[in-house]
């Protein structure tokens, strides 16, 4: 066997590894595009407040007072008598617009922004706005949500799918990257030893950095395929039970007209006084004569859990309620997953912690990519100039070997 005969099978071999190593980076940009989109969906609200004047609303003076939710009602209905309201949404932030999700008679929908301050309807949006846009394709990538066989998505799955690797990614990193703790001490980003050198103390010194953050994601994102399997094959872990309806002696009797219930801001109320330390964000207003009023207020021990309360619109009882207290050990670390993955539980200073590292996160997918790239592609030089020497070594054999016979 001669030595070129030796060096076919390696050389073979090596090109199909560059060939599998080029077909990955699909998979590299795909990492890359949901880490962006995610640090952008941290901050999309703040975006929308940016760029749509609607949005936002300053309290005039410190003793200007924010109207309540019966007032809210009766301004939409100046505007539009014959809408019907779903829900209104308080800001969590002051510098925010409260929204009222109303219905029309011809079955549209659209969210209405009014200055909870001055009780002025500041505009109107129907369909995706810039935050709905951007969590949906960080989310489940604009794929259709629902296939026909299952609520969730291709697309979601996909994307949740990520935070397996994510989280191997995270513990082979700690293991082949030795004493990692020291970066956190004595950081090390050289910038006047090349790109590869940079990229890679980049890489190293990111990675260090976001370690609490990469658990945070993966493990979430492991939950959102868990919870979409779970939920697909109609398995439950709630301790919610069936949900309930307003009895049918509690609905008084009417005669073509809608039988009387008390107001919004009644229901939020009766909420309040029996539990002081809740803070109403939200109130869901009856679909159906059957149907309670629903608050849903954050806990002020744990704002990782909403606190529901269900009211009974015509006798104003609480008759159901779902505390911090009343959750599970499983449902405490299940519904925390959710606010944990996007950071919004607590404020903008939060959310701006979490939008950092998020970028930190896609920068440190780009320095793989870009360490990853340039080693793949020298390696592709070297191997491409290696064939053709091999090439030239074999057209120069025959003209070798005719004048060996010659003599």
């Amino acid at each position: 066997m001669s030595h070129n005969d030796e060096i076919k099978p390696k050389s073979r071999t090596k090109l199909w590894f560059l060939v599998h190593s080029w077909l990955a980076m699909p998979i590299w940009l795909f990492v890359f595009f949901v880490c962006l989109t995610g640090s952008i969906a941290t901050v999309s609200q703040e975006i929308v407040w940016l760029i749509d004047p609607a949005v936002r609303a300053n309290q005039p003076s410190d003793k200007t007072r924010i109207l309540n939710y019966d007032e809210i009602i009766d301004v939409v209905h100046q505007a539009s008598p014959q809408v019907y309201i779903e829900r209104i949404t308080r800001p969590v932030k002051s510098q925010f617009a409260l929204s009222a999700v109303v219905s029309y008679p011809d079955s549209t929908t659209a969210t209405v922004y009014i200055n909870p301050y001055t009780g002025a309807i500041q505009g109107t949006a129907s369909g995706f706005d810039f935050r709905q846009f951007i969590r949906a394709v960080h989310g489940w990538l604009l794929l259709p949500f629902d296939n026909g066989y299952t609520f969730y998505s291709f697309g979601w799955y996909i994307v949740s799918f990520l935070g397996i690797p994510m989280l191997l990614s995270l513990i082979t990193g700690l293991v082949v990257y030795k004493r990692f703790w020291r970066g956190f001490f004595s950081p090390r980003l050289r910038f006047n030893r090349g790109s590869r050198v940079f990229w890679g103390d980049f890489h190293r010194l990111a990675g260090i950095w976001s370690i609490p953050f990469i658990l945070i994601i993966s493990v979430t994102g492991i939950w959102f395929l868990i919870q979409a399997a779970l939920f697909d094959n109609s398995i439950s872990i709630s301790s919610d039970g069936p949900p309930i309806y307003v009895a049918r002696e509690d609905v008084p009797s009417s005669i073509g007209d809608e039988p009387a219930m008390i107001s919004p801001s009644d229901a939020v109320a009766v909420v309040t006084q029996a539990y002081p330390n809740v803070t109403a964000e939200r109130v869901s207003v009856p679909g159906n004569t059957y149907n309670h009023y629903v608050v849903d207020g954050r806990s002020q021990r744990y704002p990782l859990i909403i606190e529901r309360f269900s009211v009974n619109p015509y006798n104003g009882n609480i008759e159901k309620a779902k505390r911090l207290s009343d959750h599970t050990s499983l449902e405490l670390v299940t519904e925390s997953m959710r606010p944990l993955h996007t950071g919004d539980f607590v404020g903008l200073t939060l959310k701006l912690v979490y939008f950092f590292f998020g970028l930190l996160l896609t920068m440190m997918v780009f320095s793989g990519m870009t360490i990853w790239t340039k080693r793949t592609f020298k390696a592709s030089q070297a191997i491409m100039r290696e064939r053709s020497q091999q090439k030239k070594q074999r057209s120069h054999q025959p003209v070798l070997q005719a004048k060996g016979e010659a003599s």
